[in-house]
């Protein structure tokens, strides 16, 4: 029922379609949302500027992850974050205390980030030619799914100690991801967690997705990931 309108409360007559007025709505946003993406793509494109786009549930380890990854990268390229939360600056601070330069936007009672927020971002962080954007997304398996940023990848951290069934209760996030990053596989010995399931469950939503596993913790597995990071930085991504 409709607080708003007061559908459901004595007297009300209901002769206006809500439903049409919200998807309306949900177009509008939706086209609002795209054309900002299409000019960070741009944005991104001009630069060279390899923009990834990390989501998860909450306490998944993606900040762990973001920080193990600019320490390991030791300057070998530049490295920009924007850190999406409902409050504080907590993670930002953390991405600081690496050496790279973060913005925190805060959402309030937002449940993920949109292009425009990523738009003005960019105004302010002003991220260098030929490096490495990081946009830690709000921890959320939902919402951020549908909306493009004009990122290059949108990469999933999954952590072991979450349900192996994740990509199937949550199948348009796990659709619309280009990666998968399987982190905390050092609880492996203690959790019940089969990789190799929820891997399947994963492609069954997207054939071509791809996979890595590892402890942003302790750092095992991680040289996977930085590869594959160092190659898709070094690529041509101004087409």
């Amino acid at each position: 029922m409709c607080d708003t309108c007061g559908c459901g409360q004595p007297g009300h007559s209901h002769d206006h379609p809500h439903e049409k007025e919200l998807v309306q709505l949900h177009e509008d946003v939706m086209i609002h949302n795209n054309e900002y993406a299409q000019t960070n793509r741009q944005f991104f494109s001009d630069r060279r500027i390899l923009t990834l786009n990390l989501l998860s549930s909450p306490g998944s380890g993606k900040t762990t992850l973001v920080e193990r990854t600019i320490k390991a990268i030791d300057g070998q390229y530049p490295v920009a974050v924007i850190e999406g939360d409902q409050q504080t600056e907590l993670d930002a601070e953390r991405i600081r205390r690496t050496g790279a330069p973060a913005l925190q936007i805060n959402t309030g009672a937002g449940c993920h980030l949109d292009a425009h927020q990523i738009h003005h971002a960019l105004d302010d962080l002003q991220p260098v030619n030929q490096s490495l954007l990081i946009i830690e997304n709000v921890g959320n398996l939902v919402c951020p799914s549908m909306f493009d940023l004009g990122e290059h990848h949108k990469v999933v951290v999954l952590s072991v100690t979450e349900g192996e069934d994740k990509p199937i209760k949550y199948p348009h996030m796990f659709h619309a991801a280009d990666v998968v990053v399987y982190n905390k596989i050092d609880l492996l010995p203690y959790v019940d967690f089969d990789i190799s399931k929820s891997q399947e469950y994963a492609r069954q939503l997207n054939d071509k997705i791809l996979f890595f596993e590892l402890s942003a913790a302790t750092g095992e597995g991680l040289p996977s990931w930085l590869e594959w990071l160092d190659r898709q930085v070094t690529a041509d991504h101004s087409g």
